[in-house]
């Protein structure tokens, strides 16, 4: 990294787009990322969940997670589609989603947060299958990338290593819970804002007096 950007201070923030609390947290970051554009650069990086996955999910697997989305609806009002769970044979696979979120980041970075967000609603609100690479494509060209390109992309080797060394940089920094947020530089450290879903209010203020008093960071 240019040592320029390893000093600018700036949010991280790691996530799955098949996580649930981070579909809860969506308009929270994108609240914090608009709010502080201009003084804290965001970086998305994909936190692996659930990838890899290969067993399909099971009568306890769909109980588990629908409690969870009914605990997630309730508490950030995001809706849900719950005809999910008459899906038989699901394979609950997070890399291709968090792929999808790479390819958007490698095609064009801006695009990266509001293309999770859009994935994570297609998942969640619409029960669009976003394991399935035809359905990727298909959001991805409503939002606005050229089909074909994106496919070629998210096919691509550089795509399936990047995505790769996304998961490895959440594990060696030891997050294992989605949605994380932190803030800093390479060069001073990082601060945690949180591990787990918060309000925008939770988060705006401190965040703001922290950088007032001059972004302070605790090395461990």
């Amino acid at each position: 990294m240019p040592e320029q950007a390893a000093a600018q201070t700036r949010l991280v923030y790691f996530a799955d787009p098949m996580c649930s609390w981070c579909y809860g947290f969506s308009p929270v970051i994108a609240g914090l990322a608009e709010r502080f554009e201009d003084r804290l650069p965001l970086d998305v990086v994909m936190g692996g969940l659930r990838a890899g996955n290969t067993e399909p999910m099971g009568a306890k697997d769909k109980e588990f997670i629908r409690n969870a989305w009914t605990r997630v609806g309730a508490a950030t009002g995001q809706p849900f589609d719950m005809d999910f769970f008459d899906r038989e044979g699901f394979i609950y696979d997070t890399e291709p989603a968090c792929r999808a979120v790479v390819t958007a980041r490698r095609l064009m970075p801006r695009m990266a947060l509001p293309f999770m967000a859009r994935i994570q609603q297609a998942f969640y609100a619409e029960n669009r299958d976003m394991t399935a690479a035809d359905e990727i494509a298909g959001v991805a060209e409503e939002a606005g990338f050229d089909r074909a390109e994106f496919g070629a992309a998210f096919g691509s080797a550089q795509a399936h290593n990047e995505t790769f060394r996304d998961f490895l940089t959440a594990q060696s920094l030891g997050i294992h819970g989605f949605p994380t947020l932190i803030a800093g530089s390479e060069e001073r450290g990082y601060a945690l804002l949180t591990n787990g879903y918060r309000p925008f209010e939770e988060l705006a203020d401190p965040l703001e007096r922290w950088l007032a008093a001059g972004a302070p960071v605790t090395k461990a």
